[in-house]
């Protein structure tokens, strides 16, 4: 009885362990997550690829611009940073004069803007002045050694650009200038020769500096194939566009005409006209404002001291086609700088016209330092393109 009660109890016992443990846990199920796709991409695309601009060596690039510089003189417009200059070395001035040109070109929808600084080492606004003599008359300092037209100590700072109007001027493209320059013809009558092309129908487009005698604009001139005359044609194949009214003229008096009563004629002996803008101790700025023009009579002059300066120029803007070249300059610390514009399509057929912005237009630049003809000039020619939009 004893013995069946301990297998009893042992049975008991063996339950209760086994109830205690439990049946073994099962691991959870892992559900798997589809694998996730990638979005689906759009084509790749590749950037449109700019046509190369492939510029002639050497060539002046007019490049794109969405504002047009300010034409003071200063250049420090955002216009001009990107803009990629050409150096243009001119020899053989007046007194051994050289210096080597910068030059910078930009357009807008209408218009080209050039950026034109050189080394001179004087600003020249001394051009023949009247001065008042001890004696009480007044005479304008002039070059002992000007024999006519060839004034290089009382002068004024110029350049000039020609340009091959429709290419009609033959050789320019490859000689520049010196397909028209004569130097030495006609010598004893002409100082530095004369200028005109060989063959009729050749048309240059001339754009003329001059420091003194322009205001805010370049003299806009041409140049064709008439032959020098004495008597006719003094500038032989230079002449100077249109114009309805202003640019400049000689400060002289005036004087009845000996001939008729009713009109008056130049009296070259004294200044005709003063300006409160002027220092007549040194005659700086070397012209008179025709805006700003005083006459002044011979009894004003008398009372003034020996030794008054007052300039022998009158100018004025001009209009009408021979002013559509607009400019402003400055000189600083021995360097010029001259920005200047024009239309690139004018209604004028002596001008070169920039109707074709895929065309090669060429050029040539003189350079002149207190000189009235003897210019400092490029060997070659120079050329400019525009860089499309």
């Amino acid at each position: 009885m004893k013995k069946i009660t301990s297998v009893l109890s042992l049975v008991v016992l063996m339950s209760i362990l086994l109830s205690a443990c439990g049946t073994p846990a099962t691991e959870a199920a892992v559900v798997e997550e589809p694998a996730a796709t990638e979005a689906p991409t759009e084509a790749a695309t590749e950037a449109p690829t700019e046509v190369p601009f492939d510029a002639p060596k050497g060539a002046l690039i007019a490049f794109p611009v969405a504002s047009a510089p300010t034409l003071d003189g200063i250049a420090d417009d955002t216009a001009w940073v990107d803009a990629e200059a050409i150096e243009i070395e001119v020899q053989n001035g007046f007194n051994n004069f050289e210096t080597e040109a910068q030059l910078k070109a930009v357009y807008t929808e209408d218009t080209v803007y050039f950026l034109l600084t050189y080394a001179d080492p004087t600003e020249s606004w001394y051009r023949s002045p009247w001065v008042k003599q001890e004696d009480g008359t007044w005479k304008q300092d002039k070059d002992p050694d000007d024999k006519g037209g060839d004034n290089n100590l009382y002068y004024e700072d110029k350049f000039a650009m020609i340009w091959n109007i429709d290419n009609s001027i033959a050789n320019f493209n490859e000689k520049g200038c010196a397909t028209a320059c004569h130097d030495g013809e006609n010598a004893d009558l002409k100082p530095y020769g004369n200028k005109y092309n060989a063959n009729e129908g050749e048309l240059g487009d001339i754009w003329h500096w001059k420091s003194v005698r322009n205001l805010n604009q370049i003299d806009d001139q041409f140049l064709d194939w008439t032959r020098f005359d004495a008597e006719n044609a003094k500038e032989a194949g230079r002449k100077s566009d249109a114009k309805d009214s202003g640019g400049y003229a000689d400060n002289f008096a005036s004087m009845p005409d000996p001939n008729d009563s009713t009109k008056t004629v130049s009296d070259k002996s004294m200044p005709g006209f003063i300006s409160p803008s002027i220092d007549t101790t040194t005659g700086y700025p070397g012209y008179i404002l025709d805006s700003e023009k005083v006459a002044v009579t011979k009894e004003e002059l008398d009372a003034m001291p020996a030794g008054t300066i007052i300039p022998a120029i009158i100018k004025s803007e001009i209009v009408g086609d021979r002013g559509q070249i607009s400019a402003g300059w400055a000189w600083k610390d021995g360097v010029w700088t001259i920005e200047f514009s024009r239309a690139l399509v004018t209604d004028s057929e002596t001008d070169v016209q920039f109707n074709d912005l895929s065309a090669q237009y060429f050029f040539g630049l003189a350079i002149f330092e207190n000189a009235q003809v003897r210019h400092a000039f490029q060997y070659g020619v120079s050329s400019m393109v525009f860089k499309p939009r």
